[in-house]
């Protein structure tokens, strides 16, 4: 038997969870490769392997976190093939494969459905190719127009309008992607004082973060009769947990900083601060000012809401906005006896309660044992290391410019929190788990004493 056909039954065998891992091993794998071609770099550079591959799996994982300075770094065909690697990292692997499936015209099966579900977090197989179809268009269309934008815009940034359009739209894929990548060499901060750009950027990682089935029915809603759509579930309570991440961050960020960094900044710049670094804590990564600058309070703050990430089923990470948003209303119920949990005027599944629990005991213990790994191998604050293991578990990408001087071992540990982050701790714990059975025996109940 020839080593294809084993590969072939081997794969065949395999759990979707794990087929799904697998793909984007091999999409790590081959960005490696590409970014290890030499004219991807420029010329004398040679990046490590170590480094290129905390660039690879940073550029599919979407996080933005670099040990090597981008612009110093890639030549302009790198900048091309990490544009390449933050769309096959944001979109999505199955997303993408299945896109070229379509364009070749092979049959999406059964088993091509399923692993669609599993990747985007759907609860259901059907419209999975669908689903798919207007993720694509939908995506290509905002970077497009972001690049378009933010490309025309920087003409009066740039000496010639190829150097203007290449970093306006490198700029639109990594915000819409939330990839947190950068030509400047200095994130957002060269445009600091230029809100129209700091506008577009958050409209489009906020575009990118919300998750991808609260867009199509913003579509579908913007298509109908206005007064015969109705939203999910999901998109209400996703919607109003980012949204409401976002103020609560601005507001507490103004706030901690006033007397800080904020001293002497007229109220414009107070805001648009706040706003932005509260905006790219959903996953985004890029950043209008020196992080490290910012107070104990305020880091622990970014700390929480790189946390708690982006939506299900987006280009970000974390635990999401619907698990964290699931634990609050879980907490509030508990306390008021309610027995059930109810919003928007439906009730919350079982199911989803413990799965939320789940997810956020199993994250917290991630990166409780990272930050305490951390702290015996680098030579860093506390709070330094724990900026570093939050930004890379939401796939953030935001630093206190430490990520460089990681050692080996701490390299390895943020690239697998980088992966992680991307496929998601439920699916982690579908990975390493087996399916849900019923119990064919019980034992006699006991209560345990609690709290």
């Amino acid at each position: 038997m020839s080593f294809l056909n084993i590969w072939k039954r081997y794969l065949r065998n395999m759990t979707h969870v794990r087929l799904i891992v697998s793909y984007y091993i091999f999409a790590v794998t081959v960005s490696v490769l590409l970014l290890s071609l030499p004219i991807a770099h420029k010329p004398g550079i040679d990046p490590s392997f170590i480094d290129t591959l905390f660039t690879a799996v940073s550029a599919v994982s979407v996080t933005g976190l670099t040990v090597v300075s981008t612009a110093d770094t890639f030549s302009t065909q790198g900048i091309f093939i990490l544009a390449f690697v933050l769309q096959f990292g944001g979109i999505g692997v199955m997303t993408l494969g299945t896109f070229v499936w379509l364009i070749v015209g092979k049959k999406i099966g059964l088993k091509e459905r399923s692993l669609i579900m599993l990747d985007q977090n759907q609860l259901s197989l059907s419209g999975a190719v669908q689903l798919i179809k207007q993720i694509i268009i939908l995506i290509l269309l905002i970077e497009f127009i972001g690049g378009l934008v933010l490309g025309t815009y920087f003409l009066t940034y740039f000496e010639t309008w190829q150097e203007a359009y290449l970093n306006g739209f490198f700029l639109s894929i990594s915000a819409t992607t939330n990839g947190g990548f950068d030509l400047t060499g200095a994130s957002m901060i060269p445009y600091a004082n230029d809100y129209f750009i700091q506008f577009i950027v958050i409209l489009l990682i906020a575009l990118g973060a919300i998750g991808f089935p609260v867009l199509i029915e913003l579509k579908k809603f913007l298509a109908s009769e206005r007064g015969n759509y109705r939203f999910s579930l999901f998109a209400k309570l996703t919607t109003l947990t980012f949204l409401a991440l976002i103020v609560l961050g601005t507001i507490f960020i103004a706030i901690f900083e006033n007397n800080l960094f904020y001293k002497g900044k007229e109220w414009h710049q107070v805001f648009f601060y706040s706003l932005f670094q509260s905006a790219t804590t959903r996953s985004g990564g890029l950043a209008t000012m020196d992080i490290s600058l910012l107070s104990d309070p305020t880091l622990l703050l970014l700390c929480a809401l790189m946390f708690i990430g982006a939506s299900p089923s987006s280009v970000g990470g974390g635990i999401r906005t619907t698990t964290f948003a699931l634990n609050l209303l879980f907490v509030y119920h508990f306390a008021k006896g309610n027995k059930t949990i109810k919003i928007f005027k439906r009730e919350i599944h079982e199911d989803d309660i413990r799965k939320s629990v789940a997810v956020t005991i199993t994250a917290f213990l991630i990166c409780f044992i990272s930050v305490l790994t951390l702290s015996i191998t680098e030579n860093f604050s506390l709070i330094e290391i724990l900026f570093e293991v939050c930004s890379a578990f939401g796939t953030t990408g935001l630093s206190m410019g430490i990520t460089p001087e990681l050692s080996t071992i701490g390299k390895s540990l943020i690239i697998a929190l980088m992966f992680i982050g991307r496929i998601g701790v439920f699916f982690l714990l579908l990975l390493i788990g087996s399916k849900e059975k019923e119990a064919n025996y019980h034992y006699p109940k006991e209560r345990v004493i609690i709290g």
